[in-house]
């Protein structure tokens, strides 16, 4: 398949936004673990479309990176159980080789599992049957075929178990006014929720028609109970259209912010100091300066706070933590905010111990009372 010919810049952004999850991830969860030595001493990584391994250019794909990382940290090296599967025999193939050329790969104590099956109905059954070791659940399929509200589902049921996933936007933009591809989109969305929304697209501009798609997808992924649900775009090589949406899905708010900061860190472009949670391979363009100037959404998270929470008191991690979920804003973002704030005399600020913060810095037991 040409998409593997060569690592374009859009996969290596995907792909590292994965493999740093999966580091943070993945400590969060041993340590957690050597404190409760009844759980589990086990964490997965499933990898459903994962391709043949290593690009022809010979950069390594998600797979590899996952594998050599693990090999490099004691603990994943007896915990590590991965699961990576492609469709393609070729691709399975040529990953298994992949994966026995990587030097030291049998110190993993459970040797990866290479699957060369269909994503479809045997897969989900089998998953929703299985009571999960904490997994991180990686699903990237070519265009929608296979992704499934119940697939992403059938693993996030488990505790500490998230999932990533990349959304093919352009290819379901155009399959949900398809009747061929009905099937497939029913099962992405939701039957009656995909009929709603065909319903609101039918007068929506192509700006409208993304967000719309994008809300409902996260709308129905919370209804499962995924209560943290962060979308990051991909832009064409133009900047002109989106691509792809890579979806971040957590019912746990560390994890939430762990990712939210990653993505944060992996986004080509911020207004104020806020991500744009993009990749845009244009934003190294020259920017129209007037449409620059008018974009300024830390003035906005400003003026939101001081309405949202005039007349209370309340922690700065606290405030954080209860607004930040499905805005752009990151934990500097309030710090910055508030100690202008605080110097314009808008609200006050005292430590636990009733002492007043030290001068240019808001610690996350800061006290903020609102005027």
């Amino acid at each position: 398949m040409s998409f593997f010919n060569e690592q374009r810049e859009q996969s290596l952004v995907k792909s590292t936004i994965v493999a740093k999850y999966f580091s943070v991830w993945a400590n969060v969860i041993i340590n957690t673990q050597k404190k409760h030595p009844q759980y589990a001493q086990k964490i997965a990584y499933i990898d459903l479309f994962a391709g043949p391994g290593r690009y022809r250019d010979g950069a390594q794909s998600t797979p590899l990176k996952i594998l050599n990382y693990a090999l490099s940290n004691p603990d994943l090296k007896e915990r590590l159980v991965t699961i990576f599967n492609d469709k393609d025999t070729e691709n399975s193939k040529s990953l298994s080789g992949a994966i026995s050329e990587i030097p030291n790969i049998n110190e993993l104590v459970y040797y990866p599992d290479v699957w060369n099956e269909e994503v479809g109905e045997n897969i989900v059954t089998q998953f929703e049957q299985m009571n999960l070791i904490p997994t991180l659940f990686f699903v990237d399929p070519w265009g929608y075929k296979g992704l499934s509200l119940r697939l992403v589902n059938s693993v996030l049921k488990d505790w500490r178990c998230d999932a990533i996933f990349f959304f093919n936007y352009n290819r379901i933009n155009m399959g949900l006014n398809n009747k061929m591809v009905t099937s497939h989109m029913n099962s992405l969305f939701g039957k009656e929720r995909c009929y709603r929304l065909r319903l609101k697209l039918s007068n929506a501009n192509p700006m409208q028609r993304e967000m719309l798609i994008i809300e409902e997808l996260c709308q129905a992924l919370k209804e499962l109970g995924a209560n943290f649900v962060l979308p990051f775009r991909f832009k064409n090589d133009s900047g002109e259209r989106t691509s792809h949406h890579l979806i971040f899905v957590s019912k746990n708010f560390l994890g939430y912010e762990i990712m939210k900061d990653i993505m944060a860190k992996e986004s080509s472009s911020n207004e104020q100091g806020v991500p744009s949670f993009e990749y845009n391979p244009a934003d190294s363009l020259p920017k129209q300066t007037l449409l620059f100037q008018l974009s300024r959404p830390l003035d906005d998270l400003k003026e939101n706070l001081i309405h949202r929470y005039r007349g209370e008191t309340v922690r700065m991690k606290d405030i954080y933590r209860l607004h930040n979920v499905d805005t752009p804003y990151i934990k500097k973002n309030y710090k910055d905010v508030l100690k202008e704030l605080y110097e314009e005399n808008s609200i006050d600020a005292i430590s636990p111990k009733g002492k007043p913060p030290k001068k240019g810095t808001l610690g996350d037991d800061i006290i903020i009372t609102f005027k």
